[in-house]
């Protein structure tokens, strides 16, 4: 009989150096001990607002505001390490400033005794400039923990976008029950071609208040507040594209001492323009019990023309990607928000609000029937007929009852058609059923508590990261440890290994989002009208049945298709926070 080594000792020899389980993939412990990656962020955001009266009726702010940060990240790998054996050092520097200003003029008169006016008028001004450097060594001096020696790669990158827009809106209410409001809004931004850089949207709502009528104050009168709306309006995602992927960008490079430039990955199209969306809303508001007790219901529908994807090109093409309207899409769902006040004295108030969410999307009209989505290994696309970013692979053969068929050994295969062609299928669907939400505020005395809970319900997340973890180059995962443990058959992760659906798990979570503790100091104190300190957590802890480190991390971070694919990214940070605010 043979037995193959499928063991070895993660710890150092007596030289301190480290096994690899596989030849050349670093070992967990080396990279624990001696790997050090840092990163240090300063930001630094400001705000200032001014406030005019210019006249009976007519008002004027303007905001300026601005968001400057500079990250410093800097890596470091010994000489030695499998998979950097002259050691590795790399320094990074991205400085990134953002200023925005608002202008925003409101006049609000009266025609007669029924008839109420309010005119505004509003522009918006962004303007984003970032610098990013880069230099690497894979050829590193002993001891010497900073890029030194040769300089093996190295990136400078610079961008500059605008976005800006102008509005008008104009509110009639007649006897402050009916409102009607009419606006349009011009954005332009400057990533996009010359042709789409300016985009015109309308919109348009109305409102009644039922309950400010006399039969409902006489018969329904616990109802404090009841009002039904309607609107209609346009919109687009002027921020969808970075500062140049309209175009086929080059980089420098050297090449045996000359310099050159090579073309990117990603081709241009300077035809590209925003995804327009056109939303029809229904909904209620309501309050209740002298308003101890509200909501707000709503019901959607959204048709997206132009839909805005990074797709995969064909290697002929000399490109792996580019962005492109293909198709459309439909969103209907509903949303919901409950408030309430179940306690409220003198000293104690409790307020609890729930919110609820469901949106079903479907995308149409793709040339071909689908495409592949950048960046996923031909896993995510966009089909006709299903949702937006589903996940399309190998599955497993099963029987006529839908389970799944092994053989004499308890081992899988691939399902296959008559010819023994391996087929592909959607296999599993990224958005979720739906989203909910529960926020708890409790006041007592000169302390303040906030407890906030999310919940993802009912999707799906490709666990790419295990795909790779059962290769044996990673010593096959946890599934090679269940078939040592009896858990599966001996050969089970070799059958299973190109079975994608095998990756698929459910992504359902309940999280802690936010805990927040604060405490209110008596006014006066120092000359200071208002001083609170606090302590406050974000992300603090997950309730999930997901093996990877969390379901709700995605490669293509807010991409506008790619969700729950999971490729070896990090978690949510969990942040905790001390803080101390002033007011003289």
């Amino acid at each position: 009989m043979n037995f193959n080594n499928n063991t070895y000792d993660p710890e150092p020899d007596e030289n301190g150096n480290y096994n690899s389980p596989a030849g050349w993939v670093p070992n967990p412990l080396d990279a624990i001990n001696n790997f050090k990656f840092y990163q240090n962020v300063n930001r630094m955001l400001s705000n200032i607002k001014f406030n005019f009266a210019l006249m009976d009726g007519l008002n004027m702010n303007f905001n300026i505001g601005s968001d400057w940060y500079n990250q410093d990240a800097t890596a470091y790998i010994p000489i030695g390490s499998h998979g950097a054996p002259n050691g590795y050092a790399r320094a990074a520097l991205k400085n990134f400033q953002r200023l925005n200003a608002d202008l925003n003029i409101n006049y609000v008169t009266s025609f007669g005794e029924f008839i109420k006016s309010t005119s505004a008028l509003g522009m918006s001004a962004q303007r984003d400039k970032r610098h990013t450097s880069i230099l690497t060594s894979d050829k590193i001096s002993p001891f010497v923990e900073t890029v030194s020696g040769d300089i093996t790669g190295k990136t400078d990158v610079t961008g500059e976008r605008s976005i800006q827009g102008l509005y008008l809106q104009q509110t009639f209410g007649l006897w402050d029950k009916l409102f009607i409001t009419g606006a349009v809004r011009w954005d332009q931004a400057s990533p996009f071609g010359i042709n789409s850089r300016t985009q015109f949207y309308p919109k348009a709502s109305v409102s009644y208040l039922l309950s400010d009528n006399d039969f409902w104050k006489n018969s329904l009168g616990f109802i404090n507040t009841f009002k039904i709306r309607a609107s209609y309006g346009e919109s687009g995602n002027m921020s969808a594209l970075s500062d140049y992927e309209r175009f086929s960008n080059y980089g420098d490079v050297n090449y045996v001492g000359d310099l050159g430039f090579v073309p990117s990955t990603a081709m241009g199209n300077e035809n590209v323009k925003p995804e327009r969306q056109k939303e029809t809303e229904f909904g209620i508001d309501f309050s209740m019990f002298n308003n101890r007790f509200g909501g707000e219901f709503s019901w959607y529908n959204v048709d997206v023309s132009d839909l805005l994807l990074q797709i995969e090109l064909a290697p002929s093409t000399g490109f792996s990607s580019r962005y492109e309207n293909i198709g459309t899409m439909n969103n209907k769902g509903i949303e919901l928000s409950l408030k309430g006040v179940p306690v409220q004295t003198k000293d104690l108030s409790w307020k609890v609000t729930g919110t609820f969410s469901k949106n079903k999307n479907v995308v149409n009209d793709i040339p071909g029937d689908q495409v592949t989505l950048h960046n996923t290994f031909g896993i995510v696309r966009a089909i006709n007929g299903y949702p937006l970013g589903v996940h399309y692979g190998y599955y497993y053969h099963r029987d006529e009852n839908g389970d799944i068929w092994v053989d004499d050994n308890g081992l899988p295969k691939r399902a296959v058609d008559e010819n023994g062609t391996k087929l592909k299928k959607v296999i599993a669907d990224p958005n979720p059923d739906y989203v909910a939400s529960l926020i708890n505020e409790l006041s007592f005395g000169k302390f303040t508590f906030r407890l906030q809970l999310d919940q993802v319900k009912g999707f799906d997340v490709f666990n790419f990261t295990d795909r790779v973890n059962s290769h044996p180059s990673f010593a096959g995962g946890h599934y090679d440890e269940d078939e040592l443990e009896g858990k599966l058959p001996k050969g089970y992760n070799k059958a299973a290994y190109n079975i994608w659906e095998r990756y698929i798990e459910d992504g359902s979570f309940i999280k802690v989002r936010e805990l927040y503790l604060g405490y209110n100091f008596d006014k006066g104190i120092l000359g200071i009208s208002n001083l609170n300190v606090y302590i406050s957590g974000r992300n603090l802890y997950s309730f999930d049945n997901y093996l990877g480190w969390d379901p709700e991390t995605s490669t293509a971070g807010q991409s506008n298709g790619v969700r729950g694919f999971d490729f070896n990214e990090v978690p949510i940070p969990r942040t905790l926070k001390i803080g101390l605010n002033a007011t003289f």
